[in-house]
């Protein structure tokens, strides 16, 4: 007699309760058509520099193959510290106030499960990455969101932060730039939300994944700021700036204590990042800078590109000043966000994420990753633009033809 096992009803509720990701679950059905040009996953389209895949060859030609510490290289974790001395003049011990993880998913995963209890609640500005919510959840906490919108520039305030505290908090999260919009946030502005945060006792989370992809005024630091170094876990990568999305190395940054605390949980998991993708970003962070500002130069030519493109589709976009995504309104439409990425993706084959998978303030927009070539970007956007045309009446929105791309330099492509 074969006994089946009801395995949904066996799964932790918490984990059976929470939503697909919106971005993977959109991609299931792009994953089965071809022809599509996307818009949607988050990644640069440079392969990493030679370089640093050079490095990482000859590293696996020297035999290193092991383990590393649970900490991580103590030469990647000195270079990251030189990097973060260089940049925002904050210094941290690498012996115990840098963690290299599995990318900064997984720092992300770290940090919440070693700060969040059940009953806690964290401040989270939306709209938001999608994975921000659901490792708060598993951590048994509360996401409390920040409703942010175009009106205000995606920008958290402090009085929003404010008016969102309860006794229960314990956590404000940041990301800027800001992932899907695009959003970065003045020193002035930081101050003022720091000084909140430090009346009320709160630890801030800072996802600075997309730091050095800025391209209008300076990023700022959050450690760096007077008074939040000892309040402030720092997460940051090498998948974006460096093009290096499937090497998996990320790190935290703070307080040696709660640095601690992560190491526990990342040994009992992960253990410790592969040392392959270990070796490959302390080759980034020393010799790479050059070939990263070309890759950058080449998002900020990009971002242009989609802002004139939207702006001659009749889609209004906010103007992003960081990361690789627009995130135009297409309301004028009369499609939802969910409506128009699947309509787009069935008549135009061009994939974008829905608006609302990073939450209810997403609802009326779409992400539209630029970090792609600008032939592909070009099509794109002429697919799009006979998509929106079709939608908004012909000659009622658009007014004027969509421009050739500025030519790319010689010879930058052959640095990269």
């Amino acid at each position: 007699m074969t006994v089946t096992t009801d395995w949904r009803r066996k799964l932790n509720p918490v984990v059976r309760d929470i939503p697909p990701s919106g971005i993977r679950r959109f991609f299931d059905l792009v994953s089965e058509m071809k022809g599509v040009i996307s818009l949607g996953v988050g990644e640069p389209d440079f392969v990493t520099p030679w370089h640093i895949r050079e490095s990482c060859v000859y590293s696996l030609e020297k035999g290193y193959t092991h383990y590393t510490s649970n900490h991580g290289l103590l030469e990647l974790r000195e270079e990251i510290v030189r990097d973060m001395e260089g940049n925002y003049k904050v210094s941290y011990n690498p012996l115990n106030e840098i963690l290299i993880t599995v990318g900064v998913s997984e720092a992300l995963d770290l940090a919440m499960r070693a700060l969040l209890c059940p009953g806690d609640e964290i401040l989270i500005p939306e709209p938001s990455y999608v994975s921000y919510a659901p490792c708060a959840t598993l951590s048994g906490a509360r996401p409390v969101y920040l409703k942010t919108s175009v009106e205000n520039g995606f920008q958290v305030t402090p009085e929003m932060v404010e008016k969102a505290i309860t006794p229960a908090t314990k956590v404000l999260l940041l990301c800027y730039p800001n992932n899907p919009t695009g959003a970065t946030i003045g020193r002035g502005q930081l101050l003022e939300i720091m000084e909140v945060v430090k009346q009320h006792d709160l630890i801030v989370i800072s996802d600075e994944i997309y730091d050095k992809l800025t391209y209008t005024g300076k990023h700022t630091c959050i450690p760096s700021l007077p008074g939040m170094r000892e309040r402030t876990i720092l997460l940051n990568g090498f998948s974006k700036s460096y093009a290096m999305t499937g090497w998996r190395v990320g790190y935290a940054a703070g307080n040696p204590d709660f640095i601690e605390a992560m190491k526990k949980i990342h040994q009992y998991t992960a253990l410790c990042a592969p040392i392959t993708g270990q070796s490959a970003a302390l080759e980034a962070l020393k010799n790479g800078r050059s070939q990263m500002n070309n890759m950058v130069e080449h998002y900020n030519r990009r971002r242009r590109l989609a802002l004139q493109a939207f702006e001659e589709m009749g889609l209004p976009c906010f103007e992003p000043g960081g990361a690789f995504y627009a995130f135009p309104d297409i309301t004028g439409t009369g499609l939802t966000s969910e409506e128009f990425a699947g309509e787009l993706l069935k008549e135009a084959k061009v994939a974008v994420v829905p608006g609302n998978a990073f939450g209810e303030q997403g609802e009326g927009f779409v992400r539209c990753a630029y970090a792609t070539s600008v032939e592909e970007l070009s099509e794109a956007f002429q697919r799009m633009r006979r998509f929106v045309r079709r939608r908004l009446g012909r000659g009622k929105v658009l007014t004027g033809s969509f421009g050739k791309p500025e030519p790319l330099k010689e010879g930058i492509f052959q640095t990269l």
